[in-house]
């Protein structure tokens, strides 16, 4: 099994058609999903995020980092939020993202997350991370 986040990213038009969407509605619509991959036994985590307009975005362009209230002046696609999904393989990664109930408009960017496994295990980071997933249970 790998593990896959289905990134939801939303243009301005397509997040005002979304907040059209009656919340009840959206609630059911998601929950149903979720539902399923809860029951497929592949979901890790998924979260939404709030409106792009209560973030802040910190910007490394310069010798120091610059903090201005987000989201970026030219937002193209806006990252609205995430599932991670723990599947056999991309292609399952990518029917799930399939199926994910979304507004015209929007995307989902499908991307492995690679595993600890995959980094040189004598980095004493590398190793204090392990000890760290061991201690809360996520290895």
């Amino acid at each position: 099994m790998a593990k896959y986040m289905l990134i939801m990213r939303n243009t301005d038009e397509s997040l005002a058609t979304m907040m059209k969407i009656p919340y009840e509605e959206m609630l059911e619509t998601m929950g149903r999903f979720n539902d399923e991959l809860i029951r497929a036994g592949v979901l890790v985590a998924a979260e939404g995020l709030e409106d792009p307009a209560q973030g802040v975005v910190v910007d490394y362009s310069g010798d120091t980092p610059v903090v201005t209230d987000g989201p970026y002046g030219e937002t193209k696609e806006l990252f609205g939020g995430f599932y991670l999904l723990d599947v056999a393989s991309k292609e399952e990664a990518v029917e799930w993202a399939r199926r994910m109930p979304a507004v015209t408009g929007s995307r989902c960017e499908v991307r492995r997350v690679p595993g600890i496994d995959e980094f040189p295990q004598d980095n004493e980071f590398i190793v204090r991370e392990r000890e760290w997933r061991e201690r809360t249970g996520q290895l």
